[in-house]
């Protein structure tokens, strides 16, 4: 195995520096966050019910 195969595939971003946003730009900054967490659940579910249902075809 190649050290390599041991590294995540993607690299956190570093966290973005808050302290010169307005109070608008750091509500629109967590509304983009939030809608991001939205999108990764839906991810989540999607795959988790793809493995329901492919753990219920293979278990019969």
């Amino acid at each position: 195995m190649d050290p390599e195969d041991l590294e995540p595939r993607h690299r956190k971003a570093p966290p973005k520096p808050l302290d010169g946003l307005s109070v608008a730009e750091l509500e629109e900054y967590v509304a983009e966050l939030e809608a991001e967490i939205t999108r990764a659940r839906g991810v989540i579910a999607g795959k988790q019910s793809h493995k329901s249902a492919a753990d219920a075809l293979f278990k019969r």
